[in-house]
């Protein structure tokens, strides 16, 4: 049996959002309150905005995990210095816990096959660390890698394109899809990471027969723990673990051996299933996807609110989240749905709480800097005998219902009843 003490995670998406942060908790929890976590950029590496996605994990993670995030920056092995790269090195080398999230798969394996990062990583994991890519981090870690952008984004031809295939060295033959429930595509196909099922079919036909596809819904984690060699589901979602044309589902809450991920369980639940779910599965995912849609646009909308200073709009994101919240509990919706719309509700009140806690309690909290501030320009036109500068700011200011009473040693305001 391969060797390890520790875990490999692996997220279909949603490893920043409201979903995981349990999840996060609880593989944190796992080293106790000195844990090192550390997040690294390379899969965002040639994007413009990649210290942008750095800043939003470390916020998410002090938000809402209470856990600081390192950043191991490795974004180009073309560009980077020898020095960098150790700085990098390093960081993972202490890192208990390795989060590798969103961006181009093709361009994180090229950066990374020239590098330590897939030894560092794989012997932090046998030494008791927790690795855990998802998304277009999650495709990186197989056999194979999908090359997502270069098929549905540019044109290309189908094919596979190898991976660092960190999952052999314990003793897995798997190629991981993240998004495999994806809807985007709304009026197309857009399930098994935005290929379709025509062509995903095609993409299957093309790999040996040996190895076995790990495809994973979106907002939903596998937990491989190899010290309990057991997995775990975790999440919204099902994982579904294919070879050739027959599947074995899991859903949340699922566990099972190792052992069936490894192929040894040829002769036990698999079913001749087809990519297409049936209608009921179809059904049951639109109602999800709706259901998501809208708490995502009444978190938008809440937010928009804020920005723009309209407190109904604000007040009412709020009123209808409870609300439909209130209503999903009545219709028996998935405990764990409710459980993660109801923390997005707390996060949205916590937010409205902090930005309130940030305004002037009252309209002379609010006037006081400037007021005062013109008072002192009042003050010293009058110590230069310039009186009728000083009463033009006087006159100013009591047109503005702000009244100026003089003493000997100051003057004072308030505002006119």
């Amino acid at each position: 049996m391969p060797s390890g003490k520790g875990m490999i995670v692996l997220m279909g998406s949603g490893e920043l959002t409201a979903t995981m942060v349990e999840v996060h908790k609880e593989l944190l929890g796992r080293f106790g309150p000195a844990a090192k976590a550390v997040f690294l950029d390379t899969p965002a590496g040639f994007q413009r905005n990649v210290d942008q996605i750095s800043k939003k994990a470390q916020d998410y993670f002090q938000t809402h995990i209470r856990q600081p995030l390192a950043i191991a920056s490795f974004k180009s092995n073309d560009t980077i210095s020898p020095f960098e790269a150790e700085q990098a090195y390093q960081t993972l080398r202490e890192a208990d816990f390795v989060l590798i999230g969103p961006g181009s798969p093709t361009y994180a394996v090229r950066q990374w096959q020239q590098s330590a990062i897939p030894q560092i990583l794989s012997g932090r994991i046998k030494e008791g660390g927790c690795l855990v890519a998802a998304s277009a981090a999650a495709l990186t870690v197989g056999r194979f890698t999908l090359p997502v952008y270069e098929i549905y984004k540019v044109g290309q031809d189908l094919h596979w394109v190898d991976g660092m295939d960190i999952l052999k060295d314990f003793g897995f033959n798997l190629v991981v899809v993240p998004h495999w429930n994806n809807a985007e595509g709304g009026t197309h196909d857009t399930r098994f990471c935005f290929m379709g099922e025509p062509r995903f079919r095609q993409l299957v036909s093309f790999m040996p027969e040996d190895v076995s596809i790990l495809g994973l819904d979106e907002h939903t984690a596998c937990i491989l723990d190899f010290e309990n060699q057991e997995a775990i589901i975790k999440g919204i979602g099902q994982v579904t673990l294919q070879h050739a044309q027959h599947q074995i589902v899991f859903k949340t809450g699922d566990r099972f051996s190792l052992e069936v991920l490894r192929g040894g369980d040829r002769g036990g639940n698999w079913k001749q299933t087809p990519l297409a779910p049936d209608d009921s599965e179809t059904d049951s995912a639109a109602e999800n996807a709706a259901f998501w849609d809208q708490i995502h646009r009444l978190e938008a909308g809440f937010y928009e609110g804020l920005e723009t200073h309209q407190a109904q709009k604000t007040t009412n994101a709020l009123l209808e989240l409870d609300r439909m919240i209130w209503q999903a509990q009545q219709d028996l919706e998935n405990e764990e749905f409710i459980t993660q719309a109801r923390d997005t509700l707390r996060e949205l009140i916590a937010v409205l709480g902090t930005r309130l806690a940030a305004v002037p309690r009252s309209q002379t909290d609010c006037l006081a800097p400037l007021v005062r501030q013109l008072l002192d320009v009042r003050e010293q036109f009058r110590r230069q005998r310039q009186f009728d500068e000083a009463d033009a700011i006087r006159d100013c200011l009591q047109r503005a219902n702000i009244i100026i009473e003089d003493t000997e040693t100051e003057s004072r305001w308030r505002l006119r009843s």
